[in-house]
């Protein structure tokens, strides 16, 4: 199974948002806090609709737990940021891909991002007027491209 990773996500909607994502492709939404809401916030369940009691979410306290306790290969982490050099559309995906994003203003943390620089992987943006795209979209474009050979 697919794994969405949000890395200190900071706006519920988002959350929300794509926890009715992976519900749409049966995908686990991992959480890594600490969390800029709470997760009872109304905005994260308004976002996912009626769709958040289906969502297969797991939280943990820091990024060091998610490791220790998930264990994952490097084949199977993917870190989404708007500077990678490697497209998202080049990896073959395997089933049990874990796909991580950071938090919506600063990204994932550098001492992440250091950690697994092979791991990087991007969005293609043909303006030079965007910084970046909403986590959300992202995550949803990411999330089809990852189970796109395997439906």
């Amino acid at each position: 199974m697919t794994s969405i990773v949000l890395v200190h996500p900071e706006i519920p909607g988002n959350t929300g948002a794509v926890g009715r994502t992976c519900v749409a492709l049966d995908m686990e939404l991992v959480l890594i806090h600490p969390l800029g809401f709470e997760i009872s916030d109304k905005r994260v369940k308004r976002s996912g609709l009626d769709y958040w009691p289906h969502i297969r979410l797991v939280e943990f306290a820091s990024w060091e737990d998610f490791l220790a306790e998930r264990d994952p290969r490097a084949d199977q982490m993917f870190l989404f940021e708007e500077y990678a050099k490697r497209s998202f559309y080049k990896p073959d995906y395997p089933e049990d891909a874990y796909l991580v994003f950071g938090r919506e203003t600063k990204g994932l943390p550098a001492d992440i991002v250091s950690a697994h620089e092979a791991q990087l992987v991007g969005l293609p943006m043909r303006s030079d007027k965007v910084r970046s795209l909403n986590l959300a979209n992202t995550v949803a474009a990411a999330a089809y491209q990852a189970v796109r050979t395997h439906i």
